[in-house]
């Protein structure tokens, strides 16, 4: 049976959607230097921070200025860019070897929990403070410029 055609992630739903699709893939890999795991990681990270904190904010300067006009120029053109390894600062270490599977299941956990939390966000390292839906935009931004750079197979 033919799967279907893996297409840009759209929300946090076409995330989980994805990660179905990654799982029953024959051959996944990153076309950066970072390992998928890796990604998978760094992806999750980002999720499990806005829950958590961010190690090393930018300065509320920063995060005013810069950081708010480079989240509306991501929300005007509908789509992020970044340097795809680039890691979040004062995060863990990202593992960088071959097994990925943990961390799309790591990935999945963090999306759930994004999505079951009810409670205040943490201001992103970057962006500042963000409503719920805007961090769930940032979020699924973040994923998608990722995707760009996973070939499934």
């Amino acid at each position: 049976m033919a799967s279907s055609p893996i297409t840009q992630v759209q929300s946090l739903d076409d995330a989980l959607r994805w990660l179905d699709q990654v799982d029953q893939a024959g051959s996944v890999r990153s076309s950066t230097d970072w390992k998928m795991l890796a990604v998978f990681e760094h992806l999750a990270q980002s999720i499990e921070m806005s829950l958590d904190g961010f190690p090393q904010p930018k300065s509320a300067l920063f995060q005013q200025t810069a950081g708010t006009l480079a989240f509306s120029f991501f929300k005007w053109r509908g789509h992020m860019s970044h340097g795809l390894t680039e890691p979040i600062p004062g995060a863990p270490a990202l593992t960088q070897q071959d097994a990925w599977k943990p961390g799309a299941l790591r990935l999945r956990a963090a999306i759930a929990r994004f999505q079951a939390h009810t409670g205040p966000l943490q201001p992103h390292f970057a962006y500042g403070a963000l409503s719920r839906a805007d961090y769930a935009l940032a979020h699924t931004f973040h994923i998608a410029n990722h995707q760009d750079a996973i070939v499934v197979a």
